[in-house]
């Protein structure tokens, strides 16, 4: 196969929808609920570009067309997460967090789970349908999320905990996540479905106790908090999520065992995307301010844009957005050969790929001088955005790093196989790098 980064015919008109409705529908909401004190205020402050953007598949076109999805590849999804994140990445993430909840039922649900869930979320006729993403737990001593995969039995690890009732044909689920994205849904009562990944028994360590959990919205014992507010991606909601004898049924489980397998590939299915929302959000840094450098003079008699400093320091930025898309879509196109299974490569685009445009959009910044700080331009905002991405889906340092260091230190890896879009078979084997010291070793990680 040839290589080529032109847009086909499909993929231009696809641009052009996404491009159309996120300047359209969903730019004129943002500086307003951007500003809204009030987290949940700004969230259902976006319901209504959401339900615009179910109807036109954003919200749903990621799952598999046999279910009633779209059916669109990685590298289609990212023509339109880019439009979207150039407008707000936060309202993305809601989107995007649709897939992470309900991919995995895909791909280790059953054949009826597939069928009632998924086809449930693709055919609201109100387009208000919501999926959380229920995993991430408060920090503590231990506690968070990072180390989900660790050998130990608790307390190490994820810490709700689903106790079997066996007469009863049911899992019984107790303890707090923290963070989860859309789980509280429009009205914190809770999303159409959450997705919960759970300890199903405290006794043995990451890679053997989780199990996957589907809960219901208006399960008995789930009740949500007012949600955290952020510096950045205020757009979407992250929330405090408690279980109280939350009594589930059997048939709601999948995954038994194998919940780590389930973070993973559901957090290295993200990883392009996030990658190519990083790249949104520096582009549109990058063009305020290029535009802004051909009309500011700084008191002097030409525009900034003809000072070796400022051409020079917006030439590099220009070229890491073009860097870091090339890798986004080299990523979103490994998945796509792979059936997602590039948990390496994913990574590797999430991690570079954010980080290297959290930097240039401040340097990018530096051609503004102090007037970047003005709250009356947008690039303040550009900057708490991009802050964001090191930091979520998975942690750069806290998860993602770690799965390309567990699948580079498998003894049969081959350093050349990504170059090539060959196959890297991901087992439980590449997990737990640096995980391995007793929980009690005071010299444990």
């Amino acid at each position: 196969m040839s290589i080529d980064f032109t847009l086909n015919s499909y993929q231009k008109r696809l641009q052009r929808i996404a491009r159309d409705f996120a300047t359209e529908i969903l730019a004129p909401l943002v500086a307003e609920a951007d500003a809204d004190p009030d987290p949940q205020r700004a969230f259902l402050a976006m319901k209504g570009a959401y339900v615009e953007a179910y109807k036109l598949g954003f919200a749903t076109g990621f799952l598999p067309r046999q279910y009633g999805g779209g059916g669109i590849s990685n590298v289609d999804l990212q023509i339109v997460a880019e439009e979207i994140a150039a407008v707000d990445p936060g309202f993305a993430t809601v989107l995007l967090v649709n897939g992470l909840a309900l991919m995995p039922i895909a791909w280790f649900g059953t054949e009826e789970q597939r069928i009632k869930w998924i086809g449930e979320a693709t055919s609201d006729p109100r387009g208000e349908y919501l999926a959380g993403w229920t995993v991430s737990e408060a920090p503590g001593s231990p506690g968070g999320t990072a180390n989900f995969d660790h050998p130990g039995p608790m307390p190490a690890g994820i810490s709700v905990v689903a106790r079997r009732d066996p007469g009863r044909g049911e899992y019984v689920l107790d303890g707090m996540k923290y963070w989860p994205c859309n789980a509280g849904g429009w009205d914190l009562k809770g999303a159409n479905v959450n997705v919960c990944v759970v300890r199903i028994d405290p006794t043995k360590g990451g890679k053997e106790g989780l199990a996957a959990v589907i809960v219901p919205r208006g399960a008995a014992g789930m009740n949500f908090k007012t949600p955290i507010s952020k510096i950045g991606h205020r757009l979407c909601q992250n929330n405090v999520v408690t279980f109280h004898n939350c009594r589930i049924p059997e048939e709601n489980v999948f995954a038994v065992g194998n919940g780590d397998l389930v973070i993973s590939k559901a957090f290295t299915w993200s990883g392009p995307v996030a990658a190519i929302a990083a790249v949104g959000v520096a582009r549109s840094a990058y063009e305020y301010i290029l535009d802004w450098s051909k009309t500011y003079t700084g008191g002097g008699t030409r525009p900034i844009i003809h000072h070796q400093a400022v051409g020079y320091l917006l030439a590099e930025v220009a070229m890491k957005i073009e860097a870091c898309r090339a890798m986004a879509w080299k990523a979103a196109h490994y998945l796509d050969l792979h059936d997602s299974e590039g948990h390496a490569v994913a990574a590797m685009a999430k991690v570079f790929c954010g980080e290297t445009l959290f930097g240039a959009v401040f340097k990018a910044m530096q051609a503004m001088g102090v007037n970047a700080l003005d709250r009356s331009h947008p690039v303040e905002r550009f900057l708490r955005e991009a802050l964001v991405f090191p930091l979520y889906d998975a942690g750069n340092i806290g998860m993602q790093m770690r799965k390309i260091w567990g699948v580079m230190s498998a003894p049969g890896f081959d350093p050349r196989a990504i170059a090539d879009s060959r196959p890297i078979r991901f087992d439980k084997s590449m997990e737990g790098a640096g995980l391995e010291a007793p929980l009690s070793d005071p010299q444990a990680g």
